[in-house]
């Protein structure tokens, strides 16, 4: 039987006891400021929003193709797809940071035959004759152990650090979601704007074209000049001149949607290329206070889990300077038979343990603490500023919402202003106290309004997004109030 010196039982089990203190564990260097009590610019009745208006939020749109769209999104795209690649990595890297907790228990077995020459007699003409020992069979196996004490915390402080990277993998992929449901509705929404633009635009088009006509008609008779003929063709063109460019954004945002929802754009295209109205309904506006930022916002959750791994790794490197304790077993057993005879056995057992402690390493460890500790404030200032965007990010949405709205009703009074004054022109022409050149460009004012119009209402729209977006709407957190 081989033996090995090992600790005494008593001052092991001290140690054990040691290790379920982590005497170097860092506390989380967090300053954030106090949270407003409310916002600025938001609405003046503030009520509490129901968690399942900010998980699907885009239906209040209540239009089943934004619908389908954010589903096969969710499904489809590549961005979140690689996120949950990044989650079942941080899980199962968190699984190899616990293991190292507990014993390694493996299993050996090892066999073989041998044969050598013993000696070379010489004999004439330079041959010699090999004596050999008896061929030899031998097998070992059996099992060893090995341990190393996590006497403070060094390991637990790793598994720590491993589940906040796991937990800061999912509030990634949350993060992930809630930014692709928005650029999707999004994108959605100035489609539907610039299509509806477009119509308006061909409109304006064929008006400012019956203009010309009639312009030429004019000259012909000499009611008018070839000036006002000049003029008229400049408007065309330069109206014309527009289409273009809402064409190929309009075919852009397609494009992007395509990528988004991962498909090709040709099919996209055959989806989404038929102009449909902007939704008549949309959703109410989220109703939460600053300090559920905290807890709905995924990316202050992942600056959170960030600031828990950095401090929990930081603790473990100052561990390093402390000693390590190694306990090792193996058992088994050996076999020999050798030319013929009976086999000889025995069983073999090792038990042993080792205590090692840093003397000297040239500022090594020392530096790798320092390093860790600059992270720590990096990550901790990081978190800090996270805050303060989220805080702007609300405040910035709701007024671009207020602007957009105000924008709105001042257009609709004016569509209306326009709809009126192209009503008087029209009857004064039928009457015939007036020309209808006058009717065409009261015609051509209205649709220029009602462009400017469309153009507030998507924004009114998108700024409603962006509200979502801001509070980190697209998946739920459970706050606690």
């Amino acid at each position: 039987m081989n033996r090995r010196h090992w600790l005494p039982i008593p001052i092991i089990a001290t140690l054990l006891n040691l290790s379920a203190c982590t005497p170097t564990r860092v506390d989380n260097p967090m300053n954030l400021i106090t949270p407003p009590k409310d916002w600025h610019h938001a609405p003046d009745a503030q009520t509490r929003s129901n968690p399942a208006d900010l998980k699907e939020w885009w239906k209040g749109f209540q239009d089943p193709k934004l619908n389908a769209l954010l589903s096969q999104a969710l499904a489809n795209n590549h961005d979140l797809r690689s996120a949950i690649a990044r989650v079942r990595e941080a899980k199962a890297m968190t699984t190899v940071a616990d293991s190292m907790l507990y014993p390694s228990i493996d299993l050996f077995a090892a066999g073989g035959r041998e044969k050598k020459i013993d000696r070379i007699i010489g004999v004439p003409n330079n041959q010699g004759i090999g004596l050999f020992t008896p061929t030899a069979d031998m097998i070992t196996g059996g099992l060893s152990a090995r341990w190393e004490i996590d006497l403070f915390g060094t390991r637990q402080l790793e598994a720590e650090a491993a589940a906040a990277q796991a937990e800061g993998a999912e509030q990634a992929l949350h993060a992930a979601q809630v930014g692709l449901l928005a650029q999707v509705a999004t994108h959605y929404l100035e489609l539907r704007g610039i299509q509806k633009r477009t119509g308006i635009l061909r409109k304006n088009i064929n008006i400012q074209q019956e203009r010309l006509k009639v312009l030429r008609v004019f000259n012909r008779t000499g009611l008018t000049n070839q000036w006002d003929i000049a003029r008229q063709e400049t408007l065309v063109h330069t109206t014309t001149s527009a289409l273009p460019e809402l064409t190929a954004t309009s075919s852009n945002l397609i494009h992007h949607l395509a990528v988004l929802l991962g498909e090709p754009p040709e099919k996209m295209q055959n989806r989404l290329a038929h102009a449909e109205p902007l939704p008549t309904n949309s959703p109410d506006i989220p109703r939460l206070l600053p300090s559920d930022l905290l807890e709905q916002r995924p990316d202050l959750r992942l600056a959170q889990t960030e600031v828990s791994a950095m401090a929990a790794r930081l603790g473990a490197a100052r561990a390093d300077l402390l000693p390590k304790l190694v306990l090792s077993a193996s058992g088994g057993f050996g076999a020999l038979a050798s030319g013929g005879f009976s086999s000889i056995a025995e069983s073999v057992y090792t038990l042993g343990s080792g205590l090692t402690a840093p003397i000297f390493n040239a500022g090594r460890i020392q530096a790798h603490i320092t390093a860790f500790d600059a992270r720590l404030d990096q990550v901790a200032a990081n978190y800090e500023k996270t805050f303060l965007l989220a805080l702007e990010d609300v405040e910035n949405a709701y007024v671009a919402h207020v602007s957009s709205l105000e924008r709105r009703n001042r257009m609709t009074e004016a569509e209306t202003a326009a709809e009126e004054t192209y009503r008087l022109a029209n009857g004064l022409f039928q009457h015939g106290a007036n020309d209808y050149l006058s009717v065409l460009d009261a015609q051509r004012t209205k649709l220029a309004v009602a462009d400017e119009r469309a153009k507030a209402e998507t924004e009114v729209y998108v700024a409603l997004v962006s509200i979502y977006r801001a509070f980190g709407g697209g998946w739920v957190a459970e706050v606690s109030h």
